[in-house]
């Protein structure tokens, strides 16, 4: 290219450039006061403005006891199961039914592992093997009849997350911070905490387990690692002052509110609040993280020395994460997929959620926090009382037990049961939607108000099930 075409290029390059750039400072102009009225992000306040009904709690911390907890070693004593041990399950309690890895197996009757024990005044049963747990017995509401709708690990996590077995609905904890809003300034609404068992059986839990589906993603939970940096990426990078970061935070936000007042798209909005929440956990995490501040025996009491990534130090971090307004904590506990080994494998779980559930219990309690709190313990299924490999048991999703406590539900109540093989919740059957309805109750909202037009239809947490189980309610 010749000289003078060089000169006849970089003129129109520039003229063009020149003109695009003084539109965009005209348009910027023109828009800066529209983009800083429409575009600004406050804290999301829920669209639940006025409770549905008197809430009785304000947080709730959901435990899942993820792989399948047996409900027939913990909770659920079967005597006649264990006289019939060895013997051939009776076909008419089977038959028909879906059976996970058993299908077209010789199906045999596979007694409790271990003896069960009356605990309290009210005389709960429990695995002989709980120690502290029994101390606070009057303040557990078992539920023995519960069902859910799905047989394999994934959807069944999936359908106790989300109320449904198909991927791509928001999550309880999306619903409940989309619905309620977050209590606190500097950390999300909903966080998950995840803990690894010692038997060795740590199926991976899907992130989209916690995700927002179709809501915005600002309500997606956000999951805290407790080894190593808490969040990723989450520190301020190596030479970067925090107020040169702040700079950078405000110019981007910025440079989104002029675009989202130019194409008004809610995933924008999603993005500046997440930046903003981003750069005020960089300090509040840290801090959430530092054990210094606890006393030893609260220590002791949980059997933790700190966030170690045990299932003891994620329940002190949950009760640390309620003192700071977060309202929806979920702790997933790994390892109880007991296709074998069962009477070992159970024993080595109780072993390590026996203290620091009881723990922290009586720590909501000297901290004045019980009573609005629900705390919910649960596997996403159940196991069969066949046997599997004579030693284990399969999955079973027709009748397992799920733990309660918190002053909104009454304490000391066994609730339910299933049929004397443990097989089929048969009295005052208790399915997932029932679980979430009564959880939405407590927290001040019906389900059937609480919902998100997605595809031209109304969706909800509870979809077209549910209903509030009031008896279990104190």
């Amino acid at each position: 290219m010749n000289p003078q075409a060089v000169r006849l290029h970089q003129r129109r390059t520039f003229l063009t450039n020149s003109c695009r750039g003084v539109g965009a400072v005209a348009l910027a102009s023109l828009l800066d006061d529209r983009a800083s009225a429409a575009a600004k992000v406050e804290k999301w306040k829920g669209v639940v403005t006025k409770p549905h009904v008197p809430p009785k709690v304000k947080r709730v911390i959901f435990m899942v006891m993820a792989g399948g907890a047996s409900h027939l070693e913990l909770f659920d004593h079967k005597p006649e199961l264990g006289k019939r041990h060895g013997q051939p399950m009776p076909e008419s309690v089977t038959k028909g039914q879906p059976i996970a890895q058993l299908q077209g197996a010789k199906l045999t009757c596979f007694g409790p592992q271990w003896g069960f024990k009356k605990q309290g005044k009210s005389g709960q049963e429990m695995n002989e093997l709980f120690v502290h747990l029994p101390e606070v017995a009057d303040d557990l509401c078992i539920v023995r009849s519960c069902k859910t709708e799905a047989i394999n690990h994934d959807p069944a996590h999936t359908f106790m997350n989300t109320g449904s077995s198909v991927s791509g609905r928001p999550s309880m904890g999306s619903w409940l911070t989309y619905g309620l809003g977050a209590e606190a300034d500097d950390l999300p609404g909903f966080v998950v905490l995840t803990s690894n068992g010692r038997g060795g059986q740590n199926q991976p839990i899907a992130a989209r387990q916690w995700a927002a589906g179709f809501l915005p993603g600002e309500f997606q939970g956000v999951q805290l690692r407790s080894k190593g940096d808490p969040v990723l990426y989450l520190p301020t990078p190596a030479g970067v002052a925090q107020d040169q970061q702040k700079d950078v935070i405000d110019a981007v936000a910025e440079l989104n509110k002029l675009q989202n007042a130019a194409v008004d798209d809610p995933e924008i909005a999603t993005r500046i609040a997440q930046y903003e929440l981003a750069f005020k956990m960089q300090t509040s995490v840290p801090a959430l993280m530092e054990f210094k501040d606890e006393q030893a025996k609260v220590l002791e009491s949980y059997g933790t020395k700190g966030p170690d990534g045990s299932f003891a130090g994620n329940c002190l971090l949950a009760r640390r994460l309620a003192q700071k307004g977060v309202r929806f904590i979920q702790l997933y506990h790994r390892d109880w997929d007991h296709h074998g080994g069962i009477k070992d494998g159970i024993k080595l779980k109780i072993e390590e959620i026996d203290r620091p559930l009881a723990a922290l219990i009586k720590d909501l309690k000297r901290l004045g926090m019980y009573n609005d709190t629900l705390i919910v313990l649960t596997g996403e299924f159940g196991r069969t009382p066949m046997s599997q490999g004579g030693s284990g048991r399969d999955h079973h999703m027709k009748g397992f037990s799920v733990l309660l406590a918190g002053g909104a539900v009454k304490g000391g109540l066994s609730y339910g049961a299933t049929d004397e093989f443990g097989y089929h919740a048969e009295k005052d059957v208790f399915p997932i939607h029932d679980l979430h309805a009564t959880m939405l109750h407590l927290l001040g909202v019906d389900h059937l108000k609480l919902t998100y037009k997605f595809q031209g239809r109304d969706y909800r947490l509870t979809d077209v099930h549910g209903h509030v189980v009031k008896d279990i309610l104190a």
